[in-house]
């Protein structure tokens, strides 16, 4: 719709002006980011320029005018943020006659996903304002899609001015020209979900502005001029009336990580904003409550007492046993088992499970102390080896007097380290022994679940709550069963309906699962993992794999200890089981059973980034390749995304056009201020659909094996000493 030439002037005039301010004005010490209702850094609904601090998560709720936005927003790198966004819009259709109600006018409420990327482009400087270039909805319906250049300077410590260019959405308001023409998106057409690359900066462009105070540390004022006319919503559907361009909004940080605003929109309307903000790297509060490591024995000098240094003692026929139990008293508080030990007076092998500690480093930190404190003098070597499902997956070692050196010195952790090898496991030392009574060996949890379904279509949030039992049997190393038997309490999980695919329904029949489950066998399965050669690992897991799929699945991984690269094939058999989870599978019409398969490779980018692709045969039968990059932080956390793509069509795919989605892993340490290796991982999905899907195994090696690897031990050796 053509804008009146006033408006249009206005745009002009308020971009021009503050990006005029903004490119004089000296530059100061910073105030701190805040975010929009849109759940990205800027102003109120406008972007700003700024970027928040490297590794910043976030969560947002807003809502004006009926139209509530939740989005979580994750600063990739200091210039890359991306956010995911689902967006609820009230009274959608109240203004269509009720005959017209069909397709996407049949929603009283109309639910919409989107995914945005911003990256600044300059950062701030004396004369230089921050210049963030960004896409809004780039990959959705395109019902909010746009795009932006925005500026930000200071020009008093707690005052900065943003000025900036928008268009799609952003250039609808005051718009005084632009670049082409700008093709039109309809939603009624499409999947969504594709990328819509023809309309970026194209069409009309229009001008935004805003101001932000803060006059104390924790109150943010803002005033904005608006370049979104709102058309859909304002004009087309009357769900609001926009009387004015200009916004008003005051923001409080309630407290450490929480932010609450309140604005008044468009002359008409009021609006809420909640922020939750959340650093990756810092843990609870409180810090981290563990018991004190074992000292280090210093050992008598050699010359003062030769007969401690003598290595006769390794004659005694249960010499080995009583140091192994002696050493197993040490690591018992620290959640250490020792697997096997054995030593020739003169350097000790030590093989240990840490059920404990969620930084490897520690658990090998912790070791050597116990060696340290508890082997006789003239033992000089340790060679620690860890153990994960009876496979030794590289070996430690280090020497005894560098830790009696080095304990105590300054930034001792970086001083021992170009001191310790990490190498293959290798063959055993000769004498290592078994520990007899370690297998076999029962673990066992019980507490509740959570099982959630969001961003569904017709509903945001669906889940189902309940009774979970797991167990776990290690028969001998790297031959153990598992099983977790479930009962459900309550929830609106099989409140779904079946959606419309092309393709056999192999993930969106799920619902039927909840539906007709109430106390079930989620998994039973027998693995077997070894190491058939110098860095090859493999496993083998047969059984009720997971709720929907029984079968087999067989795995093989190259990964040397000091390599950044891995490689790896898994072949998998599946058979869709019964609804009730039981032990039957499904039969007749509804039967259903496939081969897959996945060529894999893994590598460590560095920086904390972690990549992978597999390429392969899907639940569906589809074949395409799944691309995931993680960013994984020294503590544990991971927040990472994924994209998948195959031959099936957009058409055949349904709503989403292909799989995609992000992935955090949050480790409990971080949150309960106590060590301990458990932690919770979910997957935010805009829509789950059949293409793309695989069949869900519990450990799968990359993850079981690397984390006792070189570049996975150096990333968090800053806890060796803890």
């Amino acid at each position: 719709m053509a804008m009146p030439s006033t408006a249009r002037r206005r745009g002009l005039l308020a971009g021009v002006s503050c990006a005029a301010l903004a490119a004089t004005a000296p530059a100061l010490s910073e105030t701190r980011p805040t975010f929009n209702l849109y759940g990205s850094t800027g102003l109120i609904d406008m972007p700003s320029g700024e970027a928040q601090p490297d590794g910043i998560l976030s969560t947002s709720v807003s809502s004006f005018a009926g139209i509530t936005r939740t989005t979580l927003t994750f600063q990739i790198t200091p210039r890359l943020s991306a956010s995911f966004r689902y967006e609820g819009i009230g009274d959608w259709n109240a203004a269509i006659p009720e005959a017209d109600r069909v397709g996407v006018n049949k929603f009283s409420t109309y639910y919409d996903r989107s995914f945005d990327l911003r990256f600044r482009a300059f950062d701030e400087g004396r004369y230089m304002p921050s210049v963030t270039v960004g896409l809004q909805d780039f990959v959705g319906t395109g019902i909010i899609s746009g795009e932006y250049i925005a500026a930000t300077k200071h020009v008093l410590p707690n005052v900065k001015v943003t000025a900036g260019v928008g268009w799609g959405r952003l250039g609808s308001y005051g718009s005084f020209g632009g670049f082409g023409t700008r093709p039109d998106f309809q939603p009624t057409e499409s999947e969504g979900g594709e990328v819509n690359a023809d309309q970026w900066f194209r069409g009309d462009a229009a001008g935004f502005a805003g101001i932000e105070w803060q006059p104390t540390d924790k109150l943010s004022l803002k005033v904005e001029y608006s370049s979104d006319s709102y058309e859909e919503e304002s004009e087309d559907r009357r769900i609001f009336d926009r009387k004015s361009p200009f916004n008003f909004g005051a923001e409080y940080e309630v407290s450490q990580g929480v932010q609450l605003g309140a604005y008044y929109m468009y002359g008409s309307e009021v609006g809420i904003g909640l922020h939750f903000v959340l650093n990756p790297r810092e843990r609870v509060s409180t810090g981290l409550v563990d018991g004190a490591p074992t000292p280090i024995r210093p050992r008598p000098a050699r010359a003062a007492d030769p007969d401690a240094w003598s290595a006769e003692w390794v004659t005694q026929a249960d010499a080995t046993s009583l140091l192994r139990n002696n050493m197993q008293k040490q690591l018992d508080n620290d959640g250490l088992l020792i697997e096997a030990f054995g030593t020739d007076g003169r350097t000790a092998q030590i093989r240990i499970q840490n059920v404990r500690y969620d930084a490897e480093s520690q658990a090998i930190g912790r070791t050597a102390r116990a060696m340290a404190y508890s082997l006789p003098a003239s033992v000089e070597t340790f060679e620690i080896v860890p153990v994960v499902n009876g496979m030794p997956l590289s070996k430690v070692t280090l020497r005894r007097s560098d830790l009696e050196r080095l304990e105590f010195a300054p930034d001792a952790a970086t001083r021992i380290r170009p001191r310790v090898a990490v190498g293959e496991a290798g063959p055993p030392i000769e004498g290592l022994a078994f520990d007899p009574e370690r297998y076999p060996r029962l673990n066992w949890s019980f507490g509740p679940y959570l099982r959630t379904s969001l961003f569904d279509p017709q509903e945001p949030i669906r889940a189902d709550v309940g009774l979970r039992l797991r167990g776990q049997y290690e028969v001998a190393p790297g031959l153990m069963l598992s099983g977790v038997l479930s009962h459900k309490l309550g929830g609106n999980l099989d409140g779904q309906n079946r959606s419309v695919s092309g393709l056999p329904r192999v993930r969106t029949d799920n619902y039927l699962y909840s539906r007709e489950g109430e106390t079930t066998l989620d998994s039973l399965t027998a693995s077997w993992y070894a190491r058939p050669a110098g860095n090859f690992y493999s496993r083998v897991t047969v059984g009720y794999l997971e709720r929907m799929y029984g079968g087999g699945s067989a795995e093989l991984l190259w990964k040397p200890v000091d390599s950044r690269l891995a490689l790896g094939a898994e072949i998998n058999y599946a058979k869709k089981r019964e609804f009730e989870q039981g032990f039957g599978f499904l039969s007749g019409d509804e039967a259903y059973d496939i081969v897959t398969g996945h060529a894999s490779a893994y590598y460590d980018l560095g920086n904390q980034f972690v990549g992978q692709l597999d390429v392969g045969r899907y639940l569906a039968g589809d074949v395409g390749a799944t691309l995931s990059i993680d960013r994984e932080f020294e503590n544990g956390w991971k927040v990472g995304a994924f994209a998948t793509l195959t031959d099936a069509s957009s058409e055949e795919f349904g709503e989403g056009s292909f799989d995609k989605g992000i992935r955090i892993n949050i480790p409990l340490t971080a949150l309960l201020g106590q060590p301990t290796r458990e932690n919770s991982a979910f997957t935010v999905r805009p829509v789950t659909r059949d293409g793309g899907a695989r069949v869900s195994v519990d450990g799968r090696l990359y993850e079981t094996v690397r984390h006792y690897h070189a570049q996975e031990l150096d990333d968090q050796w800053g806890r060796f000493w803890k």
